[in-house]
C-alpha cells in the first residue's frame, strides 16, 4: 500500500499540472483548478496524504479538475494571507482556529479524524528524566514550548499558562530547540515519529510519557468566496468516509497506524488543556 501511495504522489509532484476528469460524464462541465502550497520534503503523510485525500475527493465527483504546486515554498502565514487574497495558491490544509475561520472558508470535516488533538514533545534527549518528572500542568509551566507564529496550538497554550516562543519558520524550531530556545516542541501524534527519524542524530527525540489534549481539527481551507470548490470538496470527502476509502487511505499510512495505537495503549499521562472562548472547532465528523 505505502509503496503504490509513494508512486501515485511521484505522479502528483513531479508534474508542473496534472490533470484529470472523473468518469461522472460531466464532458462540458468548466475545469476546476485546484492549486496547492509547494510541499517541503519530510515525512510521507505530508508530502503525500493530503494531496492524494483531495484527489480522492475529486474522483469522487462529477466535472474535471486539475491538481497543480504553487513552485516556491510559503510559511504558514505567507500560505493562509494568499488564501485569503485569491494570492497564488486557492486551498490549503492545516488546523483550524478562530481567526482561520473568520479570514477562510473551512471544510468541516477533519482530515486526520481526532489525531490532531493528541500532542507529544519533541524534547532534547538530554532531557529525558526532566520531562518524567512532570506530573501537573503547574510543573509542564515551568517549561518552555516552541511552536510556529500562527498555529492554533500557540493560542491554546497560552491560555493555559504555558509560555511559547514562535518563528514565522518550521524549519527553525528544531535548531531553536537543539540551542535551548525552549524546551519542548508540541507535536501531533501522526508527525512526531518521521521528525525524530530526520532530527534524532541532532540530540532530538519523541518525550514517551506525557500527551496534551484539545481539540483543534484539521481541515482543507479555500478563500470566502470560492464555495463551488468548497462544496465539491465536502461532498468527495463525504462520499469516500461513505464507501470507507478514507479510512482505507488513511490507514495504509504507518504514521497514523502508530499514532493510533500509541492512543489506544494509554500508558501516558494526558494533559487536558481548556479552549479559549470563541475558538473554532465546528464537527469533526
Amino acid at each position: 500500500m505505502l509503496r503504490e501511495l509513494r508512486r501515485a504522489a511521484a505522479g502528483l509532484l513531479l508534474a508542473a499540472a496534472s490533470t484529470l476528469a472523473n468518469a461522472g460524464g460531466a464532458a462540458n462541465a468548466p475545469l476546476m483548478r485546484f492549486i496547492l502550497p509547494s510541499v517541503t520534503p519530510g515525512s510521507e503523510v505530508q508530502v503525500t496524504y493530503f494531496h492524494l485525500l483531495l484527489r480522492l475527493a475529486l474522483e469522487k465527483t462529477d466535472g474535471p479538475f486539475s491538481i497543480e504546486f504553487y513552485p516556491h515554498e510559503l510559511t504558514s502565514p505567507r500560505r493562509a494571507l494568499e488564501l485569503k487574497r485569491n494570492g497564488v495558491i486557492n486551498i490549503m490544509w492545516d488546523g483550524t482556529n478562530a481567526q482561520r475561520e473568520r479570514d477562510l472558508l473551512p471544510i468541516r470535516i477533519s482530515l486526520v479524524r481526532d489525531l490532531n488533538d493528541y500532542r507529544v514533545f519533541m524534547i532534547r534527549k538530554e532531557d529525558e528524566a526532566r520531562f518524567r518528572d512532570i506530573h501537573t500542568l503547574g510543573d509542564l509551566r515551568k517549561l518552555s514550548a516552541g511552536a510556529g507564529l500562527n498555529w492554533p496550538s500557540v493560542d491554546v497554550l497560552r491560555h493555559n499558562g504555558l509560555p511559547v516562543e514562535t518563528t514565522v519558520n518550521y524549519s527553525s524550531l528544531f535548531p531553536m530547540l537543539k540551542a535551548k530556545r525552549f524546551d519542548y516542541m508540541p507535536r501531533g501524534v501522526h508527525e512526531a515519529w518521521a521528525e525524530e527519524q530526520v532530527y534524532g542524530k541532532e540530540g532530538l527525540m519523541v518525550e514517551p510519557t506525557i500527551f496534551l489534549h484539545y481539540r483543534v481539527p484539521f481541515y482543507f481551507f479555500v478563500n470566502k468566496d470560492n464555495k463551488a470548490m468548497a462544496q465539491r470538496v465536502e461532498r468527495g470527502l463525504k462520499l469516500a468516509q461513505a464507501d470507507g476509502s478514507f479510512d482505507k487511505l488513511l490507514n495504509g499510512y504507518p504514521a497514523f497506524r502508530r499514532a493510533l495505537g500509541e492512543i489506544a495503549a494509554h500508558k501516558r499521562k494526558v494533559f487536558e488543556l481548556e479552549l479559549p472562548s470563541g475558538t473554532a472547532g465546528g464537527s469533526s465528523k
